[in-house]
Formats: C-alpha cells, sequence, structure tokens
C-alpha cells in the first residue's frame, strides 16, 4: 500500500491534495492524522527551499513518502516582498489582518499594484526530490474587500474575475489557486514518471 504524508494540518489544504493526487496514493494523511509533529524553521532564500526542507524532515520522521509546500505573496513594487516571509510580514505570530495592514502602509502612493501568489510544492520520495511550482496574478487593491479566504486574499484581485481571492466562491478560488496549479503542475510530473 502507497502512502503519502502531507506535512501540514490545515485541513482544507490536505483535501485540496487528496482530491488531486489520491489516484497516486492508497492512502493520504495529514501530520495529525499520521501521528506526527513537525517543526522546521523555514529559514530557506526561496519557496522552493523550503518546501524540500519541509518534505525531507518529514520523510525522515515517517519513512512514507512526504509532500511539503511554501506559499506567499510577491508584490512588484516591494522588490517581490513579502514573498517567504509572508506569514510573518507584520512580524512573529501576526495575524492576517496585520500582514495586511502592513502590506497597505507598504502599498500606499505606490502605482505599480501587481502582484502575484506563489505555491512550491515539494514531494520526497525513495530519496528523491520532486518540486513544482504554481502561480497567480493579481494586482494589490487600496482596501480589503471579501469574507472569503484567508491571509493576502482581501487585497489580491483577480482581474479575469473582477473580485478579490477573498470574494470569490471557494470553488473558483481552489481551481485558480497557486496551491491548485502546483499539485496539477506536480500531477503531471508524475503522470511522466
Amino acid at each position: 500500500m502507497k502512502k503519502l504524508i502531507i506535512a501540514t494540518n490545515n485541513e482544507g489544504k490536505a483535501g485540496e491534495i487528496k482530491a488531486i493526487l489520491g489516484g497516486f496514493y492508497d492512502e493520504i494523511l495529514s501530520l495529525k492524522d499520521a501521528g506526527l509533529t513537525l517543526d522546521v524553521i523555514e529559514d530557506g532564500q526561496s519557496f522552493e527551499e523550503n518546501a524540500i526542507k519541509k518534505a525531507k524532515e518529514a520523510a525522515r520522521l515517517s519513512g512514507c513518502d512526504t509532500l511539503a509546500d511554501d506559499s506567499g505573496l510577491c508584490v512588484d513594487a516591494l522588490g517581490g516582498a513579502p514573498g517567504i516571509y509572508s506569514a510573518r510580514y507584520a512580524g512573529e505570530g501576526a495575524a492576517d489582518d496585520e500582514n495586511n495592514d502592513k502590506l497597505l502602509r507598504e502599498m500606499a502612493g505606490k502605482t505599480d499594484r501587481r502582484a502575484k501568489f506563489v505555491c512550491a510544492m515539494a514531494l520526497a520520495s525513495g530519496g528523491g526530490i520532486l518540486t513544482a511550482r504554481g502561480e497567480v496574478c493579481g494586482v494589490i487593491t487600496g482596501e480589503k474587500s471579501g469574507q472569503g479566504g484567508f491571509g493576502y486574499d482581501p487585497l489580491f484581485f483577480v482581474s479575469e474575475y473582477g473580485q478579490t481571492m477573498a470574494q470569490l466562491p471557494a470553488d473558483v478560488k481552489n481551481s485558480i489557486s497557486h496551491r491548485s496549479r502546483a499539485l496539477l503542475a506536480l500531477k503531471q510530473k508524475l503522470t511522466e514518471q
């Protein structure tokens, strides 16, 4: 029986991964489901480095194939910030609102509002690492809009839908998200093996 451990306790993320990669594994478990605790310092210089680090550590702990991701928001006018520091942009342990408020302050007066959400996936399997990346482009709004999603979703406007990620229905958001795109790219690589 082929088992995959997902290096997350986020049930929404786990469900999305199970839906896309279910055909490759007999059993897909979150860290909690597998009875594991993962404490990795994300000190890589890229999303890929952080994802690989988490995947390798989860594989070492579990002895199974493992999948980890790292994701964040990259804003052109801020030189790619917050980038790999997205979750702690306003400081260690900052809440989403604090990160959003800091981003709004940093963007004050900026005319270039282009941004992208980036997700890097790393699959540790049989001693090897397979990576994939997904991106979704948008612009940063001047104020928060919408109640759905999390993180920077209320500030991330997707032009093709005329709404922020936080305003989009969950099924639409999930179908165009950076995580979904990274997972589909990873699924394609697995299919080609």
